[in-house]
């Protein structure tokens, strides 16, 4: 059974029928053509998925499209502004945050809600706020050192 779902996403307002038992994974990458969510695991596991809803980091392979209905959503390709790469973003990229690059966006999605709720966070916190992330490739050690760096990249100046 379709039910309609108005979704805002990257500050586009979308009205769009969606089948009850649609991720809401599935429907940024195959309704609205966002890709730049991944899909790892479709288990929660692996925070491929991870977008923000209503500012928070969200898994959204464990949530139904359908739940996402009046929410606000943030993918990463609505990190940048317009050619300006974020500064996890770019930090990424200076710090050889990724290789493969498949986690990445998951990665730095929850790296920015860490970064929201804690602007000048420890090694030791940036790693508890990646558990719920799997990297194949880099072992993490460039990937919180991107993390480091765009703290200090968003630091407000004194």
């Amino acid at each position: 059974m379709a039910e309609t779902v108005n979704i805002t996403v990257n500050g586009t307002q979308h009205s769009k029928e969606v089948e009850g038992r649609t991720l809401l994974v599935h429907f940024l990458r195959d309704t609205l053509g966002l890709t730049g969510t991944h899909v790892g695991c479709d288990t929660s596991s692996c925070g491929a998925c991870t977008v923000h809803i209503d500012g928070k980091a969200v898994k959204s392979c464990s949530m139904l499209a359908a739940q996402a209905d009046g929410k606000s959503i943030t993918t990463i390709e609505g990190m940048a502004n317009g050619d300006e790469l974020h500064p996890l973003q770019e930090s990424f990229r200076e710090k050889h945050g990724l290789q493969c690059g498949f986690c990445t966006p998951g990665m730095i999605m929850t790296a920015a809600d860490l970064l929201n709720h804690n602007p000048n966070p420890s090694e030791t916190e940036i790693r508890e706020a990646l558990e719920g992330n799997i990297c194949r490739c880099t072992g993490y050690h460039n990937i919180v050192e991107a993390i480091k760096d765009a703290a200090e990249k968003m630091a407000v100046p004194a």
